[in-house]
């Protein structure tokens, strides 16, 4: 698996991303990211890929988009986290979060942070967060769905 940067060639890879109601309750759609990515330039779009296919998709977002979850001016926020309905129970997300520091070192190297908010009814991301190294400190946050727990991985 690789990450990489959104570009106009991935247009029919995010167009084609199967993503249901149950998975937009807790997450943002990664066309609707992208749009959005292309009015905010500091959104940045980041793709999954296993085999030149888009399986798992976030947008990383420093400074002003980490505001509300930390004072930490080095951090970069984690959004729209979602896997491809039909690639979802193949590890593709616990692989794209492992590799997510490396990529954050390498294309960010002022950022120290990664912080994430995920629903606190979402359990199964929580533990996805966990195991991949983000931790809970114990801020919680009220999002446009319900309450968030605010979690970090520091570099």
């Amino acid at each position: 698996m690789q990450l990489c940067f959104y570009k106009e060639n991935y247009h029919d890879a995010i167009t084609n991303y199967l993503i249901t109601e149950e998975q937009l309750r807790y997450t943002g759609a990664p066309k609707d990211a992208v749009a959005l990515a292309q009015e905010e330039p500091e959104r940045y779009p980041i793709l999954a890929m296993e085999n030149n296919q888009l399986v798992t998709f976030f947008v990383l977002h420093p400074n002003e988009g980490v505001k509300p979850y930390t004072e930490n001016e080095k951090a970069i926020l984690v959004r729209a986290f979602s896997t491809d309905y039909r690639h979802q129970g193949k590890g593709y997300a616990k692989l794209a979060l492992q590799l997510l520091p490396n990529f954050v070192r390498e294309n960010f190297p002022e950022i120290n942070e990664i912080v994430l908010a995920v629903n606190l009814q979402n359990v199964a991301a929580q533990e996805l967060y966990k195991k991949s190294g983000f931790v809970d400190e114990g801020r919680r946050t009220m999002g446009r769905k319900g309450v968030l727990i605010v979690m970090s991985y520091y570099l």
